[in-house]
């Protein structure tokens, strides 16, 4: 196998099994744990599983109140998606294409929770006291969260170096 074949083998299955544990935790809270019915599971002084449907992206923007902007949504971030998978499939470092491919993974589990329910299942409330440092999210929104900051993170620390001064040769 090609080293461009494994990194996009590699890719694909990271994005595959991100969105199967997306959807695995997500079965697990609807229906054996039935937090829709009781609401809120208190796990941890700190961390709560919350049933929250999220109709919106993210923070609660572009909310799909409609059908028509239900499916606007899944296109538009079915397109967002497809774009992802694009540039994963294109890139050379191994770093960058595990970071698409949790975004990828990401994604794809909100689209389907989008297209399946009409919302997205958000479960898990992180918070201090009243302090929550983020909303209540999900498994594919925190893939998708990190490989972002991977991705901006590998932007901003592996910069080329630019050529040794004094190798190159002075125009005249």
């Amino acid at each position: 196998m090609s080293p461009a074949a494994r990194r996009r083998a590699i890719g694909l299955a990271i994005a595959g099994v991100i969105f199967a544990i997306d959807q695995y935790v997500k079965w697990l809270v609807s229906v054996p744990l039935r937090l829709r019915e009781r609401g809120v599971i208190d796990l941890l002084p700190f961390f709560d599983l919350r049933w929250t449907e999220n109709y919106g992206v993210s923070l609660g923007l572009l909310r799909a109140d409609s059908m028509e902007m239900r499916w606007a949504l899944i296109a538009l971030t079915g397109l967002i998606a497809l774009g992802v998978f694009v540039w994963m499939m294109r890139e050379k470092a191994l770093g960058e294409v595990v970071a698409l491919a949790m975004v990828l993974g990401g994604a794809l589990g909100n689209i389907r929770d989008r297209k399946v329910f009409g919302y997205v299942i958000d479960y898990a409330d992180l918070h201090f006291g009243e302090f929550r440092p983020f909303l209540i999210f999900n498994i594919a929104d925190a893939a998708i969260s990190i490989g972002v900051l991977i991705i901006l993170a590998r932007s901003f620390l592996s910069r080329e170096k630019p050529e040794n001064p004094a190798n190159i040769a002075p125009e005249s």
